[in-house]
């Protein structure tokens, strides 16, 4: 009879802490009221994150969040390259945000990073003096990459790129600060590019204002065609 009412005992008790335990939760998790974001933006503002986040914690509770999901909803806004998610007492979500980097724009739509991934700028605008970069889906990385090998060779004839373009078979071509377009092609891109130097510092830089675009594609010299006439004319190289 004792060993009966003592298991009788601490089954009450536990239906006791059991109630207490439930009691306890229900009391704990409560509707977020609050979110607090933190974080240093250059681009995005602190409405405009509010904004985003709002309906991702719309009937949530405290308690029952699910702070991982969250955090992979959060990333889905396209300026936000990192989301810390913690909980703060009593009913409130603290949003530690790092905001994406752009250093160029990508196929009129998006921004790349500076890893090249791309990342959505709507509905905020795109900031302005970015190089614009294009190329079939996945090809981000090499653009940006071939860009940055591109950059110092044109700084040195005190150039730079206003465009860089990957054509679906692999040919690029780009648009120098001044409008002038160059067709580089597929291939033997540092020699075309050797070819270039030497003609711009020969010649071509003093016209430069003349020149719509600059065809590289030629075996031993560079074609130029210049605005307002459709002819080429054939610059060899020595």
């Amino acid at each position: 009879m004792k060993r009966r009412n003592a298991w009788l005992g601490i089954l009450l008790l536990a239906l006791v802490l059991g109630a207490g335990s439930r009691a306890l939760w229900l009391w704990l998790d409560r509707p977020i009221e609050r979110v607090s974001i933190r974080g240093e933006w250059d681009y995005v503002s602190a409405d405009y994150l509010r904004t985003q986040l709002a309906p991702l914690v719309q009937h949530a509770t405290w308690l029952s969040a699910d702070l991982g999901d969250l955090r992979s909803r959060a990333l889905a806004i396209g300026w936000l390259k990192e989301v810390r998610i913690s909980r703060e007492w009593p009913n409130a979500l603290v949003f530690e945000l790092v905001e994406q980097q752009p250093v160029a724009r990508w196929n009129d739509t998006f921004l790349l990073n500076p890893q090249g991934e791309p990342f959505a700028f709507a509905p905020l605008s795109a900031p302005s003096g970015l190089p614009d970069m294009a190329g079939p889906a996945g090809s981000s990385e090499e653009v940006l990459t071939f860009y940055h090998r591109l950059t110092p060779h044109f700084a040195n004839l005190s150039l730079s790129l206003a465009q860089l373009r990957l054509e679906p078979r692999g040919a690029w071509r780009l648009q120098l600060n001044n409008g002038a377009w160059i067709m580089l092609g597929r291939r033997q891109h540092d020699v075309r590019l050797a070819r270039l130097s030497a003609s711009w510092q020969r010649e071509l830089a003093q016209l430069s204002d003349h020149i719509r675009y600059i065809d590289l594609r030629y075996p031993n010299g560079v074609a130029v065609a210049w605005h307002g006439e459709s002819d080429f004319e054939v610059t060899k190289s020595e």
